[in-house]
């Protein structure tokens, strides 16, 4: 496996994963080489490019940022989801049962595609803007283009520091400094690593609102403005979340709403999960993927849970795990969207029942539009890194808090996502709560909502400190099903600095409790 440093070191020595230039798809096109680059304004858009490419693949083929790795940390590693019985990787069945080291594999993973994503970010930001403004027909093409790379810096750093604390501050290209910042850098502050997400994402509202149709998929001001929101909810910083967030609600929906961008809740939940439904109306921003373009590892294996129409117990990899399934009411079509117990089988024109101590089954990614069905691992269904149903149960949740509890427009704006689960059947919720109930209400439902979709760690985290039992509401959680999260304790709040960057670097400092880990 290679390092983080190497990729930094050397970013045009191995093949480049190209989409086209406008449409955000994966299309390999062969070397290019460094003297070629950042002349023109093709060579910007392709530098741009290569950073959304980090998103959905892999320069060492492995499995997708978006597209597997991340779940193990945010998924597999909480009380939604475990490894399958038939997982031999010890490095994820220690995620799934909190027993991780720092030499987890998965764990240097998702640090190094995300280091390696930053320095793609960092290649486009630092050279675009040496490309003479001459070579742009579009004036407004350069300064966009540098935008869209700050809006991905800003999206990785901040999986970053919710994963590991503070982190080194990498914010140039080594190839144009000619240091290699990750290789000796001590960690920044926490507080400084916002700071810069924010300065980033900041920028990044200036985008366009919309794209062509040739460019959908890309960062837009919508998208920067709503995740500016989450970064601002993690912060618990209620009043400039509260701002940011009636930058996305539609103008006239709730007051002070001056978003002008459409967005809104498909009527049918499924929906936010299907090929034919990609970059909606409920889409603020994916990570694209599609199927048959050549590079396996630049497809969805969120789907790897439908391998067959065998109904024993075969090969998969990540399960849900029981608890989660049955916190719904049989009426939640989030229900049927994000679990399965039975695949129609149309090669045979019957169903197929599995039944075994395994199921139900992860079902929000596997590719329904392959007829017949077919066996699958990759998928070409995008991962939705922001809904807007996460806007409307962000914004409940920063009025209960801003207000000493929930306001009408807090239950207004949670039962728009309860009605829609319920297939547009008012299911309200409980009203005259207090703001300690309406929490736990709202934070049970983005339990519903987002599973397999990378939220529930990070809820759990950024929750805090359970005051009634004094222990961090992650371990509250994971101990509820103890016999399959048993190592859990206070330190996986975050997760440890991997034990290959700090050999690399002495400057690395390990986070509290994992040291000699």
């Amino acid at each position: 496996m290679k390092r983080i440093s190497l990729y930094i070191k050397l970013p045009f020595a191995a093949t480049i994963l190209l989409m086209s230039c406008n449409k955000l798809t994966e299309n390999p096109s062969g070397v290019i080489v460094a003297s070629q680059f950042y002349k023109t304004s093709s060579d910007a858009v392709t530098a741009v490019t290569a950073a959304y490419n980090t998103l959905n693949s892999d320069p060492a083929g492995d499995f997708p940022m978006y597209g597997r790795q991340l779940n193990l940390l945010t998924d597999n590693n909480s009380d939604n989801q475990n490894f399958s019985p038939s997982n031999t990787n010890p490095d994820v069945r220690a995620l799934g049962t909190a027993t991780y080291v720092s030499a987890n594999s998965r764990i240097q993973k998702n640090w190094q595609q995300h280091y390696y994503g930053i320095s793609k970010a960092n290649v486009a930001i630092d050279n675009i803007a040496n490309i003479p403004v001459g070579q742009f027909s579009d004036t407004t093409l350069k300064p966009r283009l540098i935008r869209e790379a700050k809006f991905i810096r800003g999206l990785l750093y901040f999986n970053l520091v919710r994963l590991f604390g503070g982190v080194p501050l990498v914010l140039h290209d080594a190839t144009t400094t000619g240091v290699n910042d990750l290789v000796h850098a001590s960690r920044a502050s926490k507080d400084e690593v916002y700071a810069q997400i924010i300065t980033d994402l900041t920028d990044a509202t200036n985008l366009p609102a919309t794209y062509s149709a040739a460019n959908t998929g890309r960062a837009t001001s919508g998208a920067a403005h709503a995740l500016l929101a989450k970064v601002y909810v993690a912060r618990k910083d209620w009043p400039n979340a509260l701002k940011e967030l009636q930058k996305v609600l539609n103008a006239g929906t709730f007051p002070g709403a001056t978003g002008t961008y459409n967005y809104g809740l498909f009527s049918n939940y499924k929906d936010a999960f299907q090929k034919a439904t990609k970059n909606g109306v409920e889409h603020i921003f994916s990570a694209q993927f599609a199927t048959g373009l050549g590079a396996a590892n630049t497809t969805q294996y969120l789907s790897s849970s439908f391998t067959s129409f065998n109904t024993g117990v075969f090969p998969i990899d990540c399960i849900s795990d029981s608890s989660v399934v049955k916190i719904f009411e049989d009426a939640d079509t989030r229900k049927g969207v994000s679990f399965y117990t039975t695949v129609y089988n149309s090669s045979t024109g019957a169903n197929v029942v599995f039944n075994n101590a395994y199921t139900p089954y992860l079902n929000k990614f596997v590719d329904y539009s392959l007829t017949p069905l077919a066996p699958q691992n990759p998928s070409g269904v995008n991962f939705p890194v922001i809904r807007y149903a996460d806007i409307l149960l962000l914004y409940a949740e920063v009025l209960n808090e801003i207000n000493g509890g929930p306001t009408a427009d807090a239950y207004t704006a949670i039962n728009l996502v309860r009605t829609r689960a319920y297939a547009g059947v008012p299911h309200d919720v409980t009203p005259g709560l207090n703001q300690s109930d309406f929490r736990d209400t709202l934070f049970l439902e983005r339990r519903k909502e987002f599973v397999q979709e990378g939220q529930r760690w990070f809820d759990l985290v950024r929750r805090g400190v359970n005051t009634q039992t004094g222990q961090p509401y992650l371990v509250d959680a994971l101990k509820v099903i103890a016999a399959k999260k048993a190592g859990i304790e206070a330190k996986d709040t975050l997760y440890p600095i991997p034990l290959v960057e700090i050999q690399t670097n002495p400057n690395l400092k390990q986070n509290p409790g994992w040291e000699g880990n």
